[in-house]
């Protein structure tokens, strides 16, 4: 499929010079005249690349790129700069707004269609790469050491299995690593002063945690155990630090996914706020589901109570009762899923 470039440019002549001469290299091109609506456009369209220029009415290529890098799903497209300011102050200022590069006009048409190709390619390899899966993970890493920028990353990450119940760490302690599920699920919780455990979170294949506290340079403010067997990847503060912060790609990716969490989070306390025992019970068990991959699954009662909010005891009545509706069937500690449709929609 021919990739999909909007081009931002008030100058007439030059916008469709332009667009004349991409169409030619087999893009499929679209254009605004200003800065206001170019914008506009990129947050309908999604463009899989932007050439802006920088002095515009309405609008100018700042201003532009700096409402795209605050949208999620704009935020990681890659973005030129294509003008007649040749200022360094203008040149770091686009740089350091997040601008993958910055051609000056009048510009070469065999450089700028590299450019453009150079950057496609770029955007594209770290997307397919980047999936859920450990050697997805590895690929993305070693591609983006594979960029100047990440000539001193750190060559000691590593991978370790953990068996059920085994903790990963503790309230209290220092991070180290950034931690990757490559394999199984996790539950990260917190105790109360009465000794009631909470579970605040599932991890499953694919998902990174204990992030925050890297960012913020605090202590666990949870702890994190594995439910069943797993393996996790490790990747040193010194790796993740980098990739962040040198990174476009990886950083969108990284505050979707906080942006994901945090709303996992709230749904869940509103959950335990409002919604009844046999609700909360239901949605536990939907979740750990979906963690394991699997509607037959070995689970604690204990992690079910913890996760739904309530008592161990309260936990076996509402699960007999599921049990007795032919919602769920219970052999020892393995449960198995039914009738799903009728436990996502359990009343309130």
């Amino acid at each position: 499929m021919e990739a999909k470039i909007l081009v931002i440019e008030d100058n007439k002549d030059v916008r469709e010079n332009l667009a004349e001469l991409l169409e030619l290299s087999g893009y499929h091109v679209v254009t605004a005249e200003n800065g206001k609506t170019g914008a506009a456009k990129a947050m309908e369209l999604l463009p899989d690349l932007i050439l802006c220029d920088i002095m515009m009415p309405e609008l100018d290529g700042f201003g532009v790129l700096r409402i795209l890098s605050n949208q999620p799903s704009t935020m990681d497209i890659p973005f030129i700069f294509l003008t007649a300011k040749t200022d360094k102050e203008d040149f770091r200022r686009g740089m350091g707004l997040g601008a993958d590069d910055y051609i000056t006009k009048p510009y070469d048409d065999v450089q700028l269609l590299d450019t453009i190709e150079i950057r496609l390619k770029k955007s594209i390899r770290i997307k397919n790469s980047f999936d859920k899966s450990g050697a997805g993970l590895q690929r993305f890493i070693d591609e983006a050491k594979a960029q100047k920028e990440f000539d001193r990353l750190s060559e000691n990450r590593e991978s370790r299995k953990y068996h059920k119940k085994d903790l990963i760490y503790e309230v209290g302690q220092y991070p180290k690593w950034l931690y990757f599920v490559s394999l199984g699920s996790l539950k990260s919780f917190q105790v109360n002063d009465f000794g009631k455990e909470f579970t605040t979170n599932i991890y499953s294949q694919g998902d990174f945690f204990g992030y925050l506290p890297l960012l913020k340079g605090e202590k666990y403010h949870d702890s994190v155990a594995a439910l069943d067997e797993c393996e996790l990847r490790l990747i040193p503060i010194e790796d993740f630090t980098l990739l962040l912060f040198n990174n476009r790609e990886f950083s969108a990716k990284f505050i979707k996914m906080l942006a994901n969490q945090s709303e996992e989070t709230e749904k869940l306390l509103i959950e335990m706020a409002y919604s009844s025992v046999r609700k909360r019970v239901a949605n536990a068990l939907l979740k750990f589901s979906e963690s394991k991959h699997s509607t037959n699954m070995s689970i604690l009662r204990d992690d079910i109570a913890s996760l739904a909010g309530t008592a161990k005891e309260t936990t076996i009545r509402t699960l007999s009762d599921f049990k007795s509706e032919g919602l769920i069937s219970i052999d020892d500690n393995r449960i198995e899923l039914l009738k799903i449709d009728k436990l996502k929609n359990m009343p309130q």
